[in-house]
């Protein structure tokens, strides 16, 4: 990334900053306890970026997501990323601020396109039949925010991305096995259908009229069997990131694993309850990611999953952003943050409010 777009970026953007994180933060702590648990385990400086990335993330999905979403839901949330990489972002705080995490951190387009497509893939109502099929799909919306957050955390070596994108499926597969019954509500079935074919289910007779069943259960217990093969796998990468950010990553790997063994607590039942993880277990866990900070490397060298590498592609191809330019737009942006906190000291209720209307 050349210095040109980061300096002409700095004048509108860092201006917003604390304000715009401050909105993609209280969307995180309203709409995923779980990610923003761990994210308190994070320095501020991955904190921050990984904030506006779940800002924009929830965005995106929320806009497809909606029962009454029009069916240009997704050309429209292209637009949007045309304008953030372009540098003209709307006003809205996600937008913005992801702007400037584009353009700080080089976070190649290929990467939030492959999100949004997985995006389109729910609109369209796309089945998947396989385990592959499910891991392509689970990749987009979920290994490519894996890969983002390796950027952010300035890891760009193919083994630890792989593994950074092996996290991020491995959250998926739990967060479809704990809402089976949320999804077949809404008319939508995660699980892989030959699995449940060979269970002796039929899905489509399933999904119109969704019922506890054993066999279901036994098909959900054998997803987190495959997510944790991978969370197992996404261990190794996190020796490979800065030290400082391996709590806040371990916090986020045992805390999604846990919402998969609470499922399997309740025997792999998620269409009669919503598996959680509760507050005691969750304190544990986040106390425990504080104490793996140099894990096993056995399986850094793993295959990746063929649903994976176009995100591996995607970053190898892309070039880093220039450390001057970046580290003059870092430190600017934190003067002005530094002076906007002290003049709203000094002028209550004039600071965030009128920056998010400007």
């Amino acid at each position: 990334m050349a210095i040109a777009p980061i300096v002409r970026l700095e004048p509108h953007l860092a201006r917003h900053w604390a304000a715009d994180v401050a909105a993609c933060r209280a969307s995180l702590r309203h709409n995923s306890r779980t990610f923003h648990a761990a994210s308190l385990l994070l320095p501020r400086r991955v904190r921050e970026p990984a904030t506006v990335l779940y800002g924009f993330c929830r965005l995106a999905d929320d806009a497809v997501d909606e029962p009454l979403a029009p069916r240009d839901a997704v050309d429209r949330l292209r637009e949007r990323l045309d304008r953030v990489y372009a540098g003209t972002p709307t006003t809205v705080p996600s937008d913005r601020a992801l702007a400037a995490v584009v353009a700080m951190y080089g976070v190649p387009r290929a990467l939030p396109d492959f999100l949004i497509d997985g995006l389109a893939w729910d609109v369209e109502g796309r089945q998947y039949d396989t385990l592959a099929q499910l891991q392509a799909y689970a990749a987009r919306v979920a290994g490519a925010v894996g890969a983002m957050m390796s950027l952010l955390m300035e890891t760009r070596a193919p083994q630890a991305l792989a593994r950074a994108c092996d996290l991020g499926v491995a959250m998926q597969l739990s967060n479809i096995a704990r809402d089976v019954g949320e999804d077949a509500a809404n008319g939508r079935l995660y699980l892989p259908r030959d699995w449940l074919r060979e269970a002796g289910v039929d899905p489509a007779a399933w999904l119109a009229k969704p019922q506890p069943d054993p066999r279901i259960d036994a098909v959900v217990l054998r997803l987190l069997a495959e997510a944790d093969r991978l969370y197992a796998q996404a261990a190794a990468g996190v020796g490979c990131l800065p030290l400082d950010c391996r709590p806040g990553i371990n916090a986020a790997r045992l805390l999604y694993a846990g919402i998969g063994h609470a499922v399997r607590r309740a025997g792999g039942d998620g269409v009669r309850h919503r598996a959680r993880v509760p507050g005691w277990r969750k304190a544990a866990l986040m106390a425990r990611a504080g104490l793996q900070l140099w894990p096993s490397d056995t399986a850094l060298q793993a295959p990746g999953l063929p649903a994976n590498q176009p995100l591996l592609d995607a970053v190898a191809a892309s070039a880093m952003p220039q450390r001057p330019g970046r580290a003059e737009f870092v430190i600017d942006l934190f003067e002005r943050l530094a002076r906007d906190e002290r003049a709203a000291r000094r002028w209550p209720g004039q600071g965030l409010v009128r920056g998010e209307l400007e």
